[in-house]
């Protein structure tokens, strides 16, 4: 089943597949929903696994307009009928994850944060950062193609890793994903932060926890990874050694394993 869904300011595109308890993937910056595509089919085997485009990216569009990224995932579980759902979010769509599990408990079964971010939390890490300002300068003068080469480099080599690291095929699917999102230069809207932001309740945090990184990932997105897991009750901690930040692209059949031994256990009502 696909559709759009009519929100404030906007459009979502969405897909739905295969029975069972509903599971909710949201996808990180790099692209759409597709990003998911390598891990649905299988998790449809046994979940109701629901997908949807951020606004800004895939088949969703949205006017320039204020929002908050968790309402919109919310309101794509009302339309499909879910009054709760297993929530995975990879990267961005892991600190928007995080956002559903603090500000609607109620809805959050289990939660899987794979790459993800804490909002409101920025980490002081050590070693030289990635140039952020270069990225922002490249997207201010829509200069896309170098704009996806230092992304790809970051996100999926692992900033200070050799490009021949991974996977050429893996590296060549994520610049493109990047280069077509940016090249589409569509509206994004005005995405506002949680208020408080996510840092300031995870002591209320009470969904059972799996949290992912990657050992080679850039540095603040293991730091946030550490801090998350140290910082609500319960969480898991799996670390992927030589993996970076797209980590259900370099080792999908662990990410898988690991994701459905988790969600099976909460199922089961045996925690984590």
């Amino acid at each position: 089943m696909d559709g759009f869904l009519p929100v404030e300011g906007g459009t979502i595109y969405y897909e739905v597949q295969g029975e069972g308890p509903p599971l909710l993937l949201i996808h990180g910056g790099l692209g759409s929903m597709r990003m998911w595509d390598l891990q649905a089919p299988s998790f449809a085997e046994r979940y109701r696994v629901i997908r949807y485009d951020q606004r800004g990216s895939g088949r969703t569009v949205t006017e320039d307009v204020a929002y908050l990224d968790a309402d919109d995932a919310v309101a794509v579980l009302d339309h499909v009928g879910a009054a709760s759902a297993h929530v995975i979010g990879q990267s961005r769509g892991g600190s928007i994850g995080l956002d559903v599990v603090v500000g609607h408990p109620e809805r959050v079964e289990a939660f899987v944060s794979v790459a993800g971010g804490v909002g409101g939390y920025t980490p002081e890490v050590p070693g030289t950062p990635p140039p952020w300002d270069e990225m922002e300068r490249l997207w201010e003068a829509k200069r896309w193609e170098p704009l996806a080469e230092l992304e790809t480099r970051i996100w999926v080599d692992g900033w200070g890793q050799p490009p021949t690291r991974v996977d050429p095929e893996i590296r060549r699917t994520v610049y493109d994903w990047i280069l077509e999102a940016y090249a589409a230069d569509t509206i994004d809207g005005q995405p506002k932060d949680m208020d408080p932001p996510a840092v300031e309740r995870l002591a209320e945090v009470r969904a059972p926890t799996l949290v992912m990184i990657g050992t080679v990932d850039e540095p603040g997105s293991i730091a946030r990874g550490r801090f998350l897991a140290a910082s609500v009750a319960g969480a898991r901690l799996e670390e992927f050694e030589g993996v970076a930040h797209m980590i259900q692209l370099e080792a999908p059949e662990r990410f898988e394993r690991l994701v459905l031994d988790f969600l099976a256990a909460v199922d089961r009502g045996a925690g984590a």
